[in-house]
């Protein structure tokens, strides 16, 4: 399945919809809206300002900012010039923003409301090329006198399927970042399976929100299966919980979709004042496990809408498994699960030698077909290590199928920590711990949370004869890290456990505050 509708490239949407449909609304972002014929304009006018630049096909380009109509803008108008897209996770402090920009090797920096700022700071000095997006700026381009001074007309630049349309970033183990390149083909099956197994069928009239953030393939990747349908995308900024409430009942979106930590912030709006939500028809959740009684309480909260679960990784653009609205019924037993693989995508559980295991036994979840990315972002050594022969990409997920091939996520093979759809590795927090002047040794967890499913906790070992507060070695790790990978809580200990080789025995730290809960993953 590498084919929506006919389309071989990503390049062929828009233009399609913009014949299709010109004076359609595609894009909505406070009060400025933005018809499918502008947006192919716009598109070609900016891949047209991009050539000028002297930028060339397949070199990389980078967005720093909140979800924007002129993101959706800038990510096509690429894809024109078959330039690529590195997104920014704007929640990074600036030393790993300028790590991830000195990775991608980008030659431009378009900068959003906001961060103009953070962006003159960051150490690029092979970076030189600013645009100002949505707020002037003394010394640097502005985004739509530059886009609205370029031709037009089509620039008809080549672009082949297996050429990269979007590079997102997902960390290392390490703390290093890694881009994830994802091709026309990737994208295109991306769209296909939602569309095909009715995950994310839209009609024109369809009204969908964007607010997970862009950065992300749960932000990108919705305006793409949006826009790809000829929907209205309506963007929001940031993820505010009234704003998406006021955003869904103001416009009546029909379509959503949240991660679990944005579905349990809702549901307790809700609760609190009640609200009427029932102009959602779909809500599709993913990006990290949900409890059975959070989409209970959810569907009371959207009461006409048809909840479905995906399951994927940015490494498969987001594919892998879904489970369908009908086996949300409790009494159907399935909550647990996250569903069957799309038709044309292998999924397997494997033991640490690539071999299948038998049904009901935990392993690593692999995943193969047209979903799985190209590869990291001049990263060979990454790359290999991600896949098992054949073209198995590894998730660093454990789980098992039941008897009737359902696939259930049990636990994670790797040290990640998933907080609120964000992960955080703990090598890179315990890096930033090291340094503290107090700290002998140090280890970090997740444990148990009900609000973001999981939390950061930092387990210490003080210097003999030193004394330091939580609160102290907070403040100092949140000078080298970004908030979300901070230690919510630190617990301190005379030694960590350690086996004979020196590796920290993290199960063991984590066993005490997963007591009582059947599965290790929140």
């Amino acid at each position: 399945m590498t084919e929506f509708n006919g389309c071989g490239t990503v390049r062929e949407l828009i233009p399609r919809q913009a014949r299709a449909r010109p004076d359609a609304i595609a894009l909505i972002y406070r009060e400025r809206s933005t018809t499918y014929g502008e947006l192919d304009a716009r598109a070609n006018q900016i891949a047209n300002g991009l050539i000028a630049m002297g930028i060339r096909p397949g070199d990389r380009i980078a967005y720093l900012g909140k979800n924007s109509d002129l993101y959706f803008e800038l990510l096509f108008g690429a894809i024109a010039a078959n330039i690529v897209l590195a997104p920014v996770n704007w929640r990074l402090a600036p030393p790993e923003m300028a790590s991830l920009l000195r990775d991608a090797e980008a030659k431009v920096l378009f900068v959003g409301r906001g961060f103009a700022a953070i962006a003159a700071t960051l150490d690029l000095p092979a970076l030189d090329q600013f645009v100002a997006m949505d707020e002037a700026h003394s010394s640097w381009v502005q985004f739509e006198e530059w886009r609205d001074a370029q031709s037009s007309n089509d620039p008809d630049v080549p672009v082949a399927r297996e050429d990269t349309v979007l590079q997102l970033y997902t960390s290392g183990t390490t703390g290093l970042p890694k881009g994830v390149e994802l091709t026309n083909t990737n994208i295109l099956t991306l769209i296909a399976c939602y569309e095909s197994h009715d995950v994310m069928r839209l009609n024109p009239g369809d009204v969908v929100l964007v607010c997970m953030p862009v950065f992300h393939i749960a932000g990108t990747g919705v305006g793409l299966l949006c826009l790809a349908q000829g929907a209205q995308t309506l963007v929001l900024e940031d993820v505010k919980v009234a704003e998406v409430i006021e955003m869904i009942t103001r416009y009546q979106v029909n379509w959503l979709l949240l991660v679990p930590a944005v579905i349990l912030m809702v549901t307790q709006h809700v609760e609190a004042a009640p609200i009427d939500l029932g102009c959602v028809r779909s809500l599709v959740y993913g990006a990290s496990p949900i409890a059975e009684d959070v989409v209970v309480r959810a569907m009371r909260a959207f009461p006409n809408a048809n909840f479905r679960q995906v399951y994927g990784s940015t490494d498969s653009a987001a594919v892998a498994t879904f489970l369908t609205s009908d086996l949300h019924d409790p009494v159907r037993g399935k909550l647990r699960s996250c569903g069957r693989p799309y038709s044309g995508i292998g999924l397997r559980v494997v033991d640490p030698n690539g071999e299948t295991m038998p049904t009901g036994q935990v392993g690593e979840i692999v995943i193969q077909g047209p979903c799985v990315m190209k590869g990291y972002w001049k990263n060979p050594v990454a790359t290999r290590e991600a896949f098992f022969a054949g073209g198995w990409l590894r998730t660093g997920d454990a789980g098992y199928f039941d008897k009737e091939e359902f696939l259930y996520i049990y636990d994670r093979v790797k040290d990640m920590i998933v907080t609120g759809a964000e992960n955080v590795y703990p090598a890179e927090v315990e890096n930033a711990l090291f340094g503290h002047p107090a700290i002998a040794d140090a280890a970090v967890i997740g444990v148990p949370d009900p609000r973001w499913g999981e939390a950061v906790k930092a387990i210490v070992v003080l210097k003999q004869g030193v004394e330091a507060t939580a609160e102290e070695i907070i403040a100092y790790a949140r000078e080298r890290i970004a908030g979300f990978k901070l230690p919510k809580s630190i617990d301190f200990v005379v030694a960590l456990p350690r086996n004979p080789t020196g590796k920290v025995l993290r199960r063991e730290l984590r066993a005490p505050y997963w007591q009582g809960h059947d599965r290790q993953v929140s």
